[in-house]
């Protein structure tokens, strides 16, 4: 009989510390979800000006190639005509 008694105790104690969260849970979470709140909003908005930010980037590194490529086209265009020409 010693192990139910174990068995029920060991279960009283669960349901009284589920049934605390349960009774302080609807007070906690509205009071923590509005304090979590500006937080979420302020990662939102920092991952914003990163993306932002990045798209500046990428975009510029894209025309700084596409700058090199024009220069070494024509780089290229004039030797072949320098070529052509000492020939």
């Amino acid at each position: 009989m010693d192990i139910f008694k174990n068995v029920f105790k060991g279960s009283l104690s669960s349901i009284l510390v589920v049934a605390g969260v349960a009774l302080v849970a609807p007070i906690a979470l509205p009071v923590v979800a509005s304090m979590a709140r500006p937080i979420f909003k302020g990662i939102i908005k920092g991952g914003m000006a990163l993306m932002d930010t990045m798209q500046e980037f990428v975009a510029e590194t894209g025309e700084q190639i596409s700058d090199l490529v024009a220069e070494a086209k024509a780089e290229r265009a004039a030797a072949a005509s320098a070529a052509t020409d000492r020939s």
